[in-house]
C-alpha cells in the first residue's frame, strides 16, 4: 500500500495486464512421415484492466453544547482508524470481487475450507503466473489452521498458504459475506475469493466540514465527517467459492 497526495492518483487507474496470458509449448520436430505441419504460433493482445476509486467514511454527531469541534473531530478520526480496513474490504467485495468472480462452488453445495482453498489456488495457478491473494472472512479464519493451510511468513509476518499465496483475513468480508450473485451467504457458510496481487493507493484523511459549518443551527447538533479515498487494483483471475464454516 502506498500513500499518495496527488489527487489525480485517486481518480482511478488503468494498466496492461501482466501474467494473464498463457505460455504455450511447441514441437519443432513432430513425428510422422511426412511430418505434419507445425501449427503457427499464437500471439495474445494484453488486456486493459482498471481500478476505480472507493471512499470510506464515518460520521460523528452530538449536541453542540456538549461537544466541541475538536472532540467531534477526534471521535470521527478514532472511529475511522478502527473501522477503516473493514470498510475498505466490504466496499472492495461489493464493487469488485463479487461482480467479477467466477463461482467455483460445485452443484452439491458448499465445501470444506481446505477444499475451498485448494480450488481457489487451482484457479490462480491456471490463470495467473505470480503470487496471488486469498480473501477470507474473519468468520472462517479459525478453520485455516486445519490441514496446515496457512502459515506465518517469519520474514514479513504475512499469512501465506503452502503454495506461497498471500492470505488477507478481513472483518469487512465477514460482515458483508456476499457471493458472485450479490446475495448474502446462507447461514453456516462463507464466501472466499482469490485474486492476483493487490496494489493499493491511499489518499489523505479529509475532515468535513470546518468548524463554522459543523453546527446545524436548526437542531443545534454538531456533525463531523472523516473520510478517505482508496484505489485498489488487482489482476487476472477473480474466483469465488462457498465454504461451510460449521463444525
Amino acid at each position: 500500500m502506498s500513500d499518495v497526495t496527488d489527487p489525480h492518483d485517486l481518480l482511478g487507474v488503468e494498466w496492461l495486464a501482466l501474467g494473464c496470458d498463457p505460455v504455450r509449448d511447441t514441437d519443432w520436430c513432430p513425428p510422422g512421415d511426412p511430418p505434419p505441419v507445425v501449427p503457427a504460433k499464437q500471439f495474445d493482445r494484453p488486456q486493459i484492466e482498471a481500478a476505480a476509486p472507493l471512499t470510506v467514511y464515518t460520521g460523528a454527531e452530538c449536541s453542540a453544547p456538549g461537544w466541541t469541534y475538536e472532540e467531534a473531530v477526534d471521535h470521527a478520526l478514532a472511529n475511522l482508524a478502527l473501522g477503516e480496513q473493514a470498510g475498505v474490504e466490504a466496499a472492495f467485495m461489493r464493487a469488485f470481487l463479487a461482480p467479477n468472480a467466477d463461482d467455483l462452488t460445485p452443484a452439491e453445495g458448499p465445501v470444506s475450507v481446505a477444499q475451498g482453498i485448494a480450488a481457489l489456488e487451482g484457479c490462480l495457478g491456471e490463470r495467473y503466473g505470480g503470487i496471488g491473494t486469498l480473501h477470507v472472512p474473519t468468520g472462517a479464519a479459525a478453520l485455516l489452521g486445519c490441514c496446515n493451510i496457512v502459515h506465518e511468513d517469519p520474514a514479513t509476518g504475512a499469512l501465506r498458504t503452502l503454495t506461497g499465496n498471500c492470505v488477507v483475513i478481513g472483518a469487512g468480508y465477514s460482515a458483508l459475506n456476499i457471493g458472485p450473485d450479490g446475495l448474502p451467504a446462507e447461514p453456516g457458510t462463507a464466501w472466499l475469493y482469490a485474486t492476483g496481487p493487490l496494489v493499493i493507493r491511499r489518499g489523505p484523511v479529509d475532515v468535513i466540514p470546518d468548524r463554522a459549518a459543523s453546527v446545524n443551527i436548526r437542531t443545534n447538533d454538531r456533525r463531523v465527517l472523516a473520510e478517505r479515498t482508496y484505489v485498489v487494483g488487482t489482476t487476472c483471475a477473480v474466483c469465488a467459492i462457498n465454504v461451510s464454516v460449521c463444525p
